[in-house]
């Protein structure tokens, strides 16, 4: 498959000027999200962080466009953190995309800190989770371990695309990877600009998650907690 994942609020910058603009709107992925058409012309799925505004409420969300020119926006951040709890409403739901027949779990930054947030879409069927983050300096150890683990924990891919730079008031630390089914990194980059790249071989899903049956012995409750 072709992908490019993008970071978190990658099209509107994650700055709180840029957040306190008039947003683009959910319903009407037009004109504006013309240049990533351009990109995903060449045969590419994009994945792109952005804010935007559903309904009366404002959302940090993830678009995908097709190599078709086709744009959706099926996923609202469900997890917030910081000051976009003061900006932002959560989303209410979880969502997966279907790129070449693999079907891929959505996720932005801090949703990935959550294993049942990764686990859900892993149950629902998923291969990979797609993370669209930005971290600020001093979150690069929990960054490292919360990604490579929900990799691990799911038999599935983790695609990270980490912000980096200099965005308003703001410094993000990149950190973008990719790590297989067993929570290795098998692309990484540390702050500098480019691409983490990598290949998502679904016979390596089906074989760990033989191996390792986590998902398949999960528990829907544990039952009641003793105590003595």
């Amino acid at each position: 498959m072709r992908l490019l994942v993008l970071p978190e609020a990658f099209l509107t910058g994650y700055d709180v000027a840029a957040f306190d603009r008039a947003l683009p709107d959910a319903v009407d992925l037009g004109p504006w999200l013309d240049p990533v058409r351009e990109a995903a012309a060449a045969g590419v799925t994009v994945v792109a962080g952005t804010a935007l505004r559903r309904g009366g409420a404002r959302r940090l969300s993830q678009v995908v466009v097709r190599p078709d020119g086709t744009a959706t926006a099926p996923y609202d951040k469900q997890h917030l953190d910081g000051v976009e709890k003061q900006l932002f409403t959560a989303g209410d739901h979880g969502a997966s995309i279907t790129v070449d027949g693999v079907e891929l779990g959505l996720s932005i930054c801090y949703d990935g800190c959550f294993p049942e947030h990764a686990q859900a879409a892993a149950r629902d069927g998923a291969m990979g989770y797609l993370s669209s983050s930005a971290y600020f300096p001093g979150g690069a150890h929990r960054r490292d371990l919360y990604y490579a683990a929900r990799a691990v924990e799911n038999g599935m891919y983790v695609v990270f695309a980490g912000l980096t730079g200099r965005c308003g008031d703001y410094e993000f630390i990149g950190g973008s990877a990719v790590y297989d089914p067993e929570g290795r990194p098998i692309a990484r980059l540390g702050e500098e600009e480019g691409l983490a790249i990598a290949e998502l071989d679904t016979d390596v899903v089906e074989q760990t998650r033989a191996t390792h049956t986590m998902v398949h012995d999960h528990r829907a409750t544990l039952g009641a907690r003793v105590y003595d």
